[in-house]
């Protein structure tokens, strides 16, 4: 049986540091939902990613995603596909310490 995770928005995803890479069709999306064009948004919320490997998306001081607003995701309808996927679609040893997703298993 495989375990699924059900998200419960507690938000702990987006408190992690890391790297949130984002697709060109992602800048697209998010630009537009912030009624920006794309090199601004690229200026004002990206970053080079490890090895200049792309962009991803810039954090605030303390780790956290750029686009949390208290327990809220200012991106939400249009979050990149990274952030939809968690935390089923990916996994790391230590996210169940801190993701509050339900667990229930599934049958194949």
């Amino acid at each position: 049986m495989a375990i699924h995770y059900e998200c419960r928005r507690c938000t702990a995803c987006c408190r992690w540091p890391g790297e949130v890479k984002v697709s060109d069709a992602e800048i697209t999306a998010l630009a537009q939902h912030l009624q920006l064009d794309e090199d601004a948004f690229i200026q004002q919320y990206t970053r080079v990613r490890f090895l200049r490997r792309g962009l991803a998306l810039a954090e605030k001081a303390g780790g956290s995603c750029i686009f949390l607003e208290g327990r809220d995701c200012r991106v939400q309808p249009v979050k990149p596909q990274q952030c939809r996927d968690f935390p089923n679609g990916w996994q790391n040893r230590i996210f169940q310490d801190f993701c509050r997703a339900k667990s229930t298993t599934m049958d194949d």
